[in-house]
């Protein structure tokens, strides 16, 4: 039917404009869990199947009579077609920390704009629209998302071209607008007042593990407005028994005044170093409830938990959060993260040990590593092993990614599901790394869909890394 109606209006309308917003990408993990939504509100995507992606979309629109079609995806319409001022905006509008969520469900989601008969010809992705198109769209879309806020996952507006008003929203403003107005919608709802978090109750901060019996937990939030939870002790019996929690104990550590701005920040990194044979945590990065993005970096010396200031040489990098650090030659290995933009990073650095000082370096990579956050990464025999995240305009998710830090040779390969159940989900995940069996054991991961729900893998993942190993 939609077919039919796409055609039908090419065909009885000499000038027109149409402009639909629909999900793509329905294969994916996160596109089986937003295909399983919609069939359970009896309202099952049809076409998605035949027109999988933008490349599929617009051939739709040529081959039904459309002279003129741009796409692209909410992910590119935000970055591209909303000025600076106006994403800043929307930013600012409430506290956020789904990051993840955000970018998952923009790469799901199409903004599609095709023309016939304009002159000139009409590409309002990448320019202005044409007078009197912008008064009728803004009217639409406010009174659809007045009446049907709930029904807006699909919005198709037919417009016969020819009017003489004139409106200054533009068409980045228009569909911004009505997409911020689902998300809030969606979001919207009263809670009553929530009781005071305990100290140990928190997301995304890191946990190290200092010995046989003692880990260290800093930073961590409880919303995206609320960090200030200090630093953990996790105090356990080394023949401690998983299944019998109450063995392990819990303290806050009582911090030094210049260590306290350290654990006030989360999606962070803590890795161990080591200078002139003394064993620092180095705690770089993360964001905090002022700032979005943290380029500063501490070295904690585990056995006081004290600030140590220690020379560091070389190029700055970009401030970042939710990227991955471990630890290598002594020195630390930074990969990915999302910068100030609110874009993936695809750089690589090595913070190296030198005779009085660190160094930061930049390992190049080729071809370039995919920019991508919220992966977790290991190295083994000289290479760095990325394992999942979010990355964005990519016609693939992200599986497991092998960097030669001796030749900076970068492979992505992609991880076989099919003897999994359910759709496995690559962020927010942890993962450890076995050696000797060349396995990786993926634990976690997924998140809260603001719009479609909940899904989280139910179980722990073992991967064999034998053969990508091998061969690299």
């Amino acid at each position: 039917r939609s077919d039919a109606l796409i055609q039908w209006a090419a065909e009885h309308f000499s000038q027109a404009c149409f402009l639909m917003y629909e999900q793509m990408h329905p294969d994916d993990p996160f596109g089986c869990v937003m295909q399983q939504h919609f069939r359970q509100l009896n309202s099952a995507l049809l076409s998605l199947a035949q027109y999988p992606d933008c490349e599929a979309q617009q051939r739709r629109f040529f081959e039904k009579g459309w002279t003129e079609c741009s796409v692209m995806d909410m992910n590119e319409f935000f970055t591209c077609c909303t000025p600076e001022d106006e994403q800043q905006r929307v930013q600012a509008l409430e506290p956020f920390d789904e990051y993840e969520e955000w970018h998952l469900k923009c790469s799901h989601y199409f903004v599609l704009a095709a023309s016939k008969g304009m002159e000139p010809s009409w590409t309002p992705l990448l320019s202005s629209l044409p007078k009197g198109c912008e008064a009728l769209l803004t009217a639409l879309s406010k009174s659809c998302l007045a009446e049907h806020p709930g029904a807006c996952h699909k919005v198709c507006f037919v417009i016969p071209c020819g009017w003489n008003y004139t409106c200054s929203i533009s068409i980045s403003e228009i569909l911004l607008n009505m997409c911020v107005a689902i998300f809030r919608w969606e979001k919207s709802g009263t809670a009553g007042e929530k009781p005071r978090p305990r100290p140990y109750e928190r997301l995304y901060h890191t946990v190290s593990c200092l010995s046989s019996s003692l880990a260290l937990v800093v930073g961590g939030r409880t919303s995206p407005s609320s960090a200030g939870l200090g630093m953990l002790w996790l105090k356990f019996p080394e023949s401690c028994n998983a299944s019998d929690p109450d063995d392990i104990t819990v303290e806050l550590v009582s911090l030094q005044p210049a260590a306290k701005p350290a654990a006030l920040r989360w999606r962070h990194s803590t890795t161990e170093v080591i200078f002139k044979g003394e064993k620092y945590l180095f705690l770089y990065g993360g964001r905090s409830a002022v700032e979005p993005v943290l380029g500063d970096w501490y070295f904690l010396h585990t056995q006081e938990l004290s600030c140590t200031v220690i020379p560091v040489e070389g190029p700055v990098p970009e401030s970042r959060h939710s990227h991955s650090a471990c630890s290598w030659k002594g020195g630390v290995l930074i990969a990915g993260g999302l910068g100030a933009a609110e874009q993936p990073l695809g750089s690589v650095f090595f913070l190296r040990e030198l005779e009085h000082s660190f160094q930061w370096q930049t390992v190049e990579t080729h071809p370039p590593l995919i920019p991508r956050y919220s992966h977790t990464a290991h190295v083994h025999d000289g290479k760095l092993l990325l394992i999942g995240g979010v990355w964005l305009h990519s016609s693939s998710v992200p599986g497991i990614t092998v960097v030669d830090l001796m030749t900076g040779l970068c492979l992505d390969y992609m991880i076989n599901v099919e003897h999994l159940e359910w759709p496995l989900m690559l962020h927010n995940h942890s993962s450890v790394f076995l050696p000797n069996e060349k396995e990786l054991l993926l634990i976690g991961g997924g998140g809260n869909c603001f719009s479609f729900g909940t899904h989280l893998n139910p179980e722990p993942v073992s991967l064999s890394l034998s053969s990508i190993l091998t061969s690299h």
